[in-house]
């Protein structure tokens, strides 16, 4: 119980660190590569997440999806890779190779879909070198550059608010 405490107090100071010293990029760059951050507690509809990058024109292979779920045990899905609150040590430090090289990566747009107020979700989100973050309606408003507020199960409007927004910033490739 005292690891889980120092853990949760670990990740909220990190989370505040970066947020502090976080600095937009505020150029023009068109969206090539996309990630997506979600929660496989709220959703496993995976193919329509996928939709999502083909409305922005990112190719396939552009394109990396992480999960993370609250549950302790070993969850698999169908898509790239799932975490859980294992991957991060007792300091609030990811202890996990592939959900550090997710983090590292310097995606054009990182997609945040979930709703519920998850800590590590935020810290992950806020950790990402990605240079435009994408999110659904959030408490937090630090964590994200464009929140888009929509229904968590209705991807459609989501991806339609999306498409305005980016097309209005100039991001999206033709």
């Amino acid at each position: 119980m005292i690891l889980k405490g120092l853990k949760e107090k670990s990740i909220k100071k990190n989370l505040n660190l970066i947020l502090k010293t976080r600095v937009v990029d505020s150029s023009n760059n068109k969206i090539e590569t996309l990630g997506i951050l979600l929660n496989a507690d709220e959703t496993n509809d995976f193919e329509t997440l996928k939709t999502i990058a083909e409305t922005l024109n990112v190719r396939p292979n552009k394109l990396k999806i992480i999960a993370f779920t609250t549950s302790k045990k070993e969850v698999t899905y169908s898509w790239n890779v799932c975490f859980n609150q294992k991957d991060f040590n007792w300091k609030g430090k990811i202890n996990n190779v592939e959900l550090q090289s997710f983090l590292d990566t310097k995606f054009d747009i990182l997609i945040s879909y979930y709703s519920e107020d998850v800590l590590e979700l935020k810290y992950l989100t806020a950790a990402s070198n990605a240079k435009f973050k994408v999110g659904i309606f959030q408490n937090d408003k630090r964590i994200n550059d464009l929140i888009i507020k929509t229904d968590f199960k209705n991807i459609k409007a989501f991806k339609t608010e999306l498409l305005k927004y980016v097309t209005v910033l100039n991001k999206i490739k033709k």
